[in-house]
């Protein structure tokens, strides 16, 4: 449960640092640093992917649910041009954070919860349903790794298509007289 934690604490700074703010460069290492994270949290956290029954539902649910909040916190996002260099830049407020800040503290009360609030009633449902651990520790992987990727790749796609700067066309001069 400490691990968990950890991957939210890192997962939350990692996306508000490089989220947050006014006039965020979208470039290379932005795009590419979400994959790297996704990278080392993958095989350090999944333990046994689960292909069929309600675990193997429950790990689909949580990627489903991953790709809808990414296109949550991507839509609070505004991707446009920088007046400065025509690069693609975003600008994400206090709603993409408290997305963000709201999901990752779910997960954190769930990880907690299991093991201090409702861990009898969990391993119930976990038996009934036959579900393992390992299973609900994938399906919350999969949920925040979806969900980084999904912001990311909406944000990417959205920066490409962009309208162009024209810079073929003469600036207007002040009054309309050209």
């Amino acid at each position: 449960m400490q691990s968990d934690l950890i991957v939210d604490a890192v997962l939350l700074a990692a996306v508000l640092e490089a989220d947050l703010g006014g006039h965020r460069k979208i470039g290379k290492f932005r795009l590419l640093r979400p994959l790297a994270l996704a990278a080392v949290i993958i095989p350090l956290y999944l333990t046994a992917v689960t292909t069929s029954g309600a675990g193997g539902a429950l790990e689909v649910a949580g990627a489903a649910a991953g790709i809808v909040l990414g296109f949550a916190a991507t839509s609070l996002m505004t991707v446009y041009r920088s007046p400065g260099t025509s690069r693609p830049v975003s600008r994400a407020g206090l709603g993409y954070a408290a997305l963000w800040i709201i999901v990752i503290g779910a997960r954190a009360a769930f990880s907690y919860g299991s093991t201090h609030w409702f861990s009898s009633q969990l391993g119930r449902w976990m038996m009934d349903n036959h579900v393992t651990g390992g299973a609900i520790t994938d399906s919350l992987v999969f949920m925040a790794v979806a969900m980084l990727l999904t912001g990311t790749i909406a944000m990417a796609i959205r920066a490409r298509h962009l309208t162009p700067v024209n810079t073929s066309t003469p600036a207007p001069t002040p009054g309309g007289v050209t």
